[in-house]
């Protein structure tokens, strides 16, 4: 199976954890996905938008959603440029003890999945 090319978007003041465990997981041998960091720590402005347009091109994004993400600045610029540019996505519970909440301008249709591995395998072959 082809390794799907990752693009992780996450509350970087909240949810770095989250973002390292599966980061982590990418590492099993039957992993579906492959995670380069394309972490973006730079201020958001005009230059900001286009290094995450080209970072975002070519993978699929998971948006990570913690307790914070409805606030998450960068989340919420992320996931427009992702529906913007028609780059498949979908949102992860990172916390499932949490209440966790979908960032702005996530549709209404988008589901929140449990972050379990069989859903990842799932969610990454586009059966979801």
């Amino acid at each position: 199976m082809e390794k799907k090319l990752t693009f992780i978007s996450f509350d970087y003041d909240h949810d770095k954890e989250i973002k390292e465990r599966l980061v982590g997981q990418a590492k099993n041998p039957d992993s579906p996905f492959e995670i380069t960091d394309m972490s973006i720590k730079e201020k958001i402005d005009s230059n900001w938008k286009e290094n995450a347009c080209r970072r975002i091109k070519g993978c699929d994004v998971v948006v990570l959603c913690g307790e914070h993400t409805n606030t998450a600045i960068g989340v919420t610029a992320e996931l427009t440029i992702t529906q913007e540019e028609k780059i498949p996505y979908f949102l992860l519970k990172g916390l499932p003890e949490k209440v966790c909440k979908k960032p702005n301008h996530a549709l209404v249709s988008d589901a929140i999945y449990k972050r379990t591995w069989d859903n990842l395998k799932l969610l990454f072959q586009g059966q979801r």
